[in-house]
């Protein structure tokens, strides 16, 4: 419980800093450390589904290297097996994907805070396979009017990659170890697909019903590993 209230309380410091840096007038010259490293993690929500969702396993690493002030390079690994129970089918389709990008944190932190309100982009990659496990096709003599066909046929060797436009936060919950929350909007830009068959679901894009825009969010816990700090100069009240 603590712990979430010192996340809340990160938070409303992301608000109240902007608010006070808006009306300081009187401010004086402050010298501090920045740090510079890498933060890994973990996405929460995966997990979590995991458990509460039968037909769903999920696990994803999340991590970013500060390169400068504001710009991080960043990027999720990560692997997903979900089976789909639709209108006319039933399939099971699992794979990894690999994500890479950066972000660039708008916030502007109090001396040595190191909060994020950030914008990035990602540009994805998967490899996965599909088995369709039954579909229904339409039968005229039968009295329900379709049968069900039991197949258990697998496609592999697919392969799909798109680009992410990602928003979000990340908030200190103690020293080093972050809470965060990002959300994703998607677009398709290659999706290798079975003969016969869609790519109705891909590891890392999430469901492609609406053909080539997807969406997606995380929630992430991660710790941050300081490897080696500059000193900087800013303003502060007096």
């Amino acid at each position: 419980m603590k712990y979430m209230l010192r996340f809340i309380f990160s938070l409303s410091l992301l608000c109240f800093s902007v608010l006070g840096n808006a009306q300081t007038k009187d401010t004086a010259k402050v010298m501090y450390p920045e740090r510079y490293g890498l933060r890994l993690g973990t996405d929460l929500h995966k997990i979590a589904r995991s458990f509460y969702e039968k037909d769903y396993r999920g696990f994803e690493v999340v991590g970013d290297y500060r390169l400068t002030k504001r710009f991080y390079i960043a990027g999720e690994l990560g692997n997903e097996n979900k089976t789909v129970d639709d209108d006319r089918l039933n399939f099971t389709t699992k794979g990894t994907y690999f994500k890479v990008g950066f972000d660039y944190n708008s916030f502007e932190n109090w001396l040595d805070m190191e909060n994020m309100i950030y914008v990035g982009m990602r540009y994805g990659v998967s490899s996965f396979s599909h088995t369709l496990n039954s579909y229904k096709i339409y039968d005229p003599t039968n009295y329900y009017g379709e049968n069900i066909i039991i197949s258990g046929r697998e496609y592999d060797g697919l392969t799909a990659s798109w680009l992410e436009v990602v928003g979000g936060i990340k908030a200190e919950l103690f020293n080093n170890l972050y809470m965060g929350f990002s959300v994703r909007l998607n677009y398709l830009v290659s999706n290798k697909k079975p003969d016969g068959f869609d790519n109705l679901f891909i590891p890392g894009y999430n469901r492609t019903y609406d053909g080539k825009f997807g969406a997606g969010f995380n929630y992430t816990l991660s710790y941050f590993i300081p490897i080696y700090k500059k000193n900087k100069t800013t303003t502060a009240k007096k």
